[in-house]
């Protein structure tokens, strides 16, 4: 049986990703060099890679990573203050606030705020 290692994005400036979702995120970042960084969330890594010279995320090919938050209108803020782009509304349901924000290589990032239920 195999067992998934990590979840990988390609990134034109890793260490500026991996600032990104440190501290956009709050992910711990446990290896980061010009071509390579590892963060982790829980039991779950991520890995970014350098992307090629001729890379271009395209927004329907692109991954789509999706995490919970605490605090859904601070994330947001500090997402967009380095440079994410908030893809729609956020999204006030029952069960808590939805938004989704592209990164800045264009990978979309579902965010959810549990509500109290």
């Amino acid at each position: 049986m195999a067992s998934l290692r990590y979840i990988v994005q390609l990134h034109t400036d890793v260490p500026r990703a991996a600032r990104f979702y440190a501290h956009g995120l709050g992910l711990a970042v446990t290896v980061c060099t010009l071509r390579w960084a590892e963060l982790a969330s829980g039991p779950s890594k991520i890995a970014l890679m350098e992307a090629p010279s001729d890379f271009k995320a395209e927004s329907n090919n692109s991954s789509f990573l999706s995490f919970s938050v605490a605090d859904m209108d601070g994330t947001i803020s500090r997402l967009l203050s380095m440079g994410a782009e908030l893809d729609g509304q956020i999204r006030y349901e029952t069960h808590g606030k939805v938004a989704a924000v592209r990164c800045l290589d264009g990978h979309l990032l579902g965010l959810y705020e549990p509500g109290n239920v």
